[in-house]
């Protein structure tokens, strides 16, 4: 199984929360979509296996027209080869989604939709600067199920402002309207964010984690309530729409990311493409992929194992970390995880390692200490 990302790098305003790369100038999308395409070409031997998922990140792919969604995925099915029944996946803001935007996506291969709702309450959306507001949020979903059965919806907690109450009524607005899936993240202060420059100078009040440990707690169990499992530690589903690209990603398949700034794995290593549109561009177009690589170590690829796997419902496998790096990785993790056990932030279930409801938010933490360097 395969995957392909495609970054679109562009968006109509800067959150304030987001370090992920986008510009807000448009003025190099026309040269941007050709270079996509054109690393599609350069790169198709990397993929060897029958592509399963498609999906469109960002920035805002919702800004892409009708014609550039065309000419991508025209380069896409004539250099690759799809399977039937890929999942294709386009994350799209709510001020995009128009009716007619909605009908030019649906009568595309798209056949999955991820809105960047955030939040249904316009304090919550100004504080994060995102371009839509409420009604868009609420408006957009609604006619976007006519078109699509399967869509997700993005939700923040653990915003400066956002109480407990705040909170349940978003989930609450949000099972309403029958989303078969949910991505929910706590909100991050990353480093030279405009979000970090409110807080250190006092603008906005900090993040307290004992704040978002209390809203992932609410949402573990409203969501278990109303049917959803809780298959990666952000991610929810309603019975047969767990996301096949989320699944994949922290499954350890393989996927080609194309664009500026994406990354790309192929089991053995990590690339990424540089995190600039116009060195990206003129890159691509003398015929050079603007690439760096990383080698991944035996420990590298045991700890990527056990942070994946323990963010996952399929946890950590005794077995296959004994087959996959041998018998004195079992035997370190055993060890390792013996704390967590007593503490009853970890359980065995048939030589397979859990994280329990109590430990779940503090997962990566935990996935940490049982990281390890050098055991050989």
């Amino acid at each position: 199984m395969s995957g392909i990302y495609i970054h679109i790098p562009f968006c109509k305003q800067a959150c304030h929360y987001c370090d992920f790369h986008f510009s807000t100038s448009l003025k190099k999308k026309k040269e941007l979509i050709e270079a996509l395409c054109s690393e599609l070409v350069l790169r198709k031997s990397e993929l060897k296996d029958e592509v399963q998922t498609i999906y469109f990140g960002g920035g805002t792919p919702s800004l892409l027209t009708s014609e550039e969604l065309a000419q991508i995925f025209t380069t896409i099915f004539e250099n690759y080869p799809i399977a039937e029944a890929a999942e294709i996946t386009l994350e799209a803001n709510p001020d995009d989604l128009s009716l007619e935007v909605i009908d030019q996506f649906a009568s595309s291969p798209i056949n999955r939709l991820s809105i960047g709702v955030q939040s249904f309450f316009e304090n919550d959306l100004k504080l994060m600067n995102r371009a839509h507001n409420a009604n868009e949020a609420l408006d957009c979903i609604k006619i976007a199920k006519d078109k699509f059965h399967n869509i997700s919806i993005d939700l923040i907690y653990g915003i400066p402002g956002m109480d407990v109450e705040r909170w349940k009524k978003n989930l609450d607005i949000a099972m309403s309207l029958g989303v078969p899936h949910l991505s929910c993240y706590a909100l991050t202060v990353e480093p030279k964010t405009a979000l970090a420059s409110f807080i250190k100078k006092g603008k906005v009040a900090p993040v307290e984690d004992e704040i978002s440990a209390e809203h992932y707690r609410i949402l573990q169990e409203v969501s278990e309530r109303e049917g959803y499992e809780n298959y990666e530690f952000s991610n929810f589903g309603m019975k047969g729409y767990a996301s096949k690209n989320n699944m994949a990603y922290w499954q350890g398949e393989h996927y080609l990311g194309i664009g500026p700034s994406a990354h790309s794995y192929d089991g053995d290593s990590r690339s990424w493409n540089v995190s600039n549109n116009s060195i990206y561009i003129k890159s691509i177009q003398s015929g050079s992929l603007p690439l760096e690589h990383e080698t991944l170590s035996k420990e590298d690829k045991y700890n990527e194992y056990i942070m994946t796997g323990l963010r996952t419902k399929y946890g950590v496998s005794l077995d296959k970390v004994e087959r996959s790096f041998g018998l004195k990785y079992r035997e370190y993790l055993i060890k390792q995880a013996a704390q967590y056990v007593n503490e009853g932030m970890l359980v065995w279930d048939n030589e397979v390692l859990h994280i329990t409801k109590n430990g779940k938010f503090l997962s990566d933490g935990i996935a940490a200490n049982l990281f390890l360097v050098n055991l050989d």
